[in-house]
């Protein structure tokens, strides 16, 4: 699934580009034929961007909400465009630009109550100006659910992906499974800082480097070496900051990256409270044994 970086790119892309056209649309797949109907003849106005969500406003106030979800694609053509493909939802075409939707997860018309009401459900998005880190913790940092679990909620926090989260938990030094809510204010900061730098260069460039990153080597089939990546798909290696081997585990069926020694311990800190209980009946039980060893002495000596 894109992450927000690559929405973003997209929303800026199609907005240079595709806004003030009118397009004709269809949908060459069948499932989307009222909607092509209602955004046809219309000129494009703007494109957003919030987390992995676009927004296309069409004149009339013709809203298009578009979600790619894990096997969703958008390509677009500057001049003659070839037949779509038989997935093809939606195909907006002009004399200047065609472009083809397959896949998405989400492709509807929405009114501006029904937009407002989605954007409202999504978390702060690091790369929107409006955005407020305020916000942003309030949402984020709440309850016991892990750290690097809560990154992946767009209803907390919009636009991280499993890449993201696992380079910017590893570059803010953080625990990856630390209870969200016992992130305090100035590690939140620090995070939501890395996040908008590296959301922000993988916007600009359209992959993602992260600082200190090593080099792909040559020889490795099937790597992208533009992108470059600390601990993300990096089990067992060497981690660049400390060498210790980069770890991996399973995290609500989704792989999780980090360095231990860089990042802390790989397990959730249990309560003050329950770590003073396990205390109180370990010394029950020291107790409960030295008392068994007076009696068995006593019961020697007679």
């Amino acid at each position: 699934m894109p992450e927000g970086n690559i929405i973003h790119r997209v929303a800026r892309v199609h907005g240079r580009w595709l806004s003030g056209r009118r397009f004709t649309a269809d949908s060459p797949q069948g499932r989307f034929e009222d909607g092509a109907r209602g955004v046809s003849g219309r000129v494009l106005q703007a494109v957003e961007a919030h987390g992995k969500h676009l927004f296309y406003r069409f004149e009339g106030e013709v809203r298009l909400h578009v979600h790619l979800g894990l096997f969703g694609n958008i390509r677009h053509f500057r001049s003659e465009a070839p037949a779509p493909s038989p997935a093809c939802r939606l195909r907006l075409s002009s004399p200047h630009a065609t472009l083809h939707l397959s896949g998405p997860q989400a492709c509807e018309l929405l009114t501006a109550e029904d937009e407002a009401t989605l954007r409202a459900r999504l978390g702060e998005d690091p790369l929107r100006a409006e955005s407020s880190l305020e916000r942003a913790r309030e949402k984020l940092c709440r309850g016991r659910m892990p750290l690097a679990l809560a990154l992946l909620d767009q209803e907390r926090l919009s636009g991280v992906g499993n890449i993201l989260r696992a380079e910017a938990l590893f570059l803010a030094r953080l625990p990856p499974l630390l209870p969200a809510g016992a992130l305090s204010e100035a590690d939140f900061a620090r995070l939501w800082d890395v996040l908008q730098r590296l959301l922000s260069d993988a916007s600009r460039d359209g992959h993602i480097v992260t600082p200190g990153a090593p080099r792909v080597p040559e020889c490795v089939a099937g790597k992208k070496r533009a992108e470059r990546f600390c601990v993300y798909g990096r089990e067992g290696q060497p981690c660049p900051r400390c060498g210790a081997k980069v770890r991996r585990r399973e995290l609500a069926a989704r792989g999780l990256f980090f360095c231990a020694e860089c990042q802390g311990v790989d397990a959730v800190p249990r309560p003050r409270v329950a770590k003073k209980k396990a205390r109180a009946v370990q010394e029950k039980r020291r107790d409960a044994r030295r008392e068994v060893k007076k009696r068995t002495a006593r019961s020697t000596a007679r």
